[in-house]
């Protein structure tokens, strides 16, 4: 929320435990939304005035930039992430079935280098609660003027064999309400999720998804909506060409780079040093440098021609510019959105539109892969 967030909330956030002040961040933003003068406000201060418009997976976005998964996973601040001006926004991750996620404590910030580790383990109401959530919100307050997005992921119970029909399960009851769905393969927070990322285990995924969204299409006589796969940092270059190529043939529209990883940076303090002992996936800051060379693979490896979607460290404007010059199309932020608040949108969009004009481009779209081409 900008300078007032830095200097007087996020001081106060981070002597509180990461997931309660999380959780107090997320309520706060759902009852600012919920009045028409206090959304009035949040929207004066916080929406980007500048569009920057781009045409993604049949969809128009009003700038490239939404929230990564994790953030919202109960759709329950649909209006505030509406308000404070996220062209597009994720839910979940959901899964087919209620699940209490891993112990607590699970999420941990180290601020000294802007980064979180997390073990949340997919804690979700449930694929049922979920749509029964959406449904009330569309009676209420009707669909987001913006695209939505739901994030599934596989239930903890679920044998690794029986993943495409949990998968499926969930898209089927979220079809109605989202308008992309994205197999989140890559958390590293569910046992041996990450196997499912490959060969036939993805394509079997993939092909399941593939085949709800085609009745769904026939039975409701509208569009397929597009499925995008989520991978994680962690992979050799032939472990991402295999992901790559297997998705693609599968039929995914596109792909996300990238989720977080179990990798860890050298630590500067005690603080750094607890944080990354503990088990789960790092997010943030360190993480800006592998999901953007993930992401020039990627759009190499595609000759520029399947959609990708940037995250992973974005904080400002010059991270996004090096994803999009890396080939993303659109972008996300999660961690960025703990450490600068709701302000990060209108400086990130504002920040691009002046990138633009610097190196003469007159879009998103035309700037898109721009490292590739110097």
């Amino acid at each position: 929320m900008g300078i007032g967030y830095r200097v007087f909330l996020r001081p106060a956030l981070r002597i509180q435990d990461s997931e309660k002040a999380h959780g107090r961040a997320l309520t706060m933003l759902k009852l600012f939304s919920a009045n028409p003068l206090s959304r009035a406000i949040l929207s004066m201060l916080y929406r980007p005035r500048k569009k920057l418009p781009i045409r993604c997976f049949g969809q128009e976005y009003i700038h490239p930039f939404g929230n990564a998964a994790g953030l919202d996973k109960k759709a329950e601040a649909l209006r505030g992430w509406e308000t404070i001006g996220l062209s597009f926004i994720e839910i979940g991750g959901v899964t087919e079935h209620q699940q209490d996620g891993n112990p607590k404590p699970r999420m941990f910030r180290a601020s000294s280098s802007r980064s979180l580790v997390n073990r949340m383990g997919f804690n979700n109401p449930g694929s049922v609660n979920v749509a029964t959530q959406l449904k009330k919100h569309f009676l209420r307050h009707g669909s987001p003027n913006v695209p939505l997005w739901a994030n599934l992921g596989k239930s903890k119970i679920t044998p690794l064999d029986q993943a495409p029909s949990d998968y499926a399960a969930t898209m089927d009851r979220l079809w109605e309400y989202c308008d992309t769905f994205v197999i989140n393969v890559s958390s590293p927070n569910t046992p041996n999720l990450r196997e499912l990322q490959h060969d036939d285990a993805l394509e079997s995924i993939i092909k399941a998804c593939q085949e709800v969204n085609a009745q769904q299409s026939k039975s409701t006589k509208s569009s397929v909506k597009p499925l995008l796969v989520k991978i994680a940092p962690d992979v050799s270059n032939e472990q991402l060409s295999a992901i790559v190529h297997t998705a693609r043939s599968a039929g995914c529209d596109g792909i996300i780079a990238t989720n977080t990883t179990i990798e860890r940076p050298e630590s500067s303090t005690k603080n750094e040093q607890k944080v990354f002992a503990q088990t789960g996936g790092l997010s943030g800051a360190p993480l800006s440098v592998r999901s953007t060379e993930v992401i020039h693979q990627i759009y190499s490896m595609t000759n520029g021609e399947w959609p990708i979607v940037g995250v992973g460290g974005i904080s400002s404007a010059e991270d996004a510019w090096q994803k999009i010059g890396a080939g993303a199309s659109l972008l996300q932020a999660y961690s960025g959105f703990v450490f600068e608040g709701a302000g990060l949108t209108k400086s990130v969009v504002n920040g691009l539109e002046k990138k633009l004009s610097e190196h003469g481009f007159k879009s998103i779209e035309e700037a898109v892969g721009f490292s590739h081409r110097s």
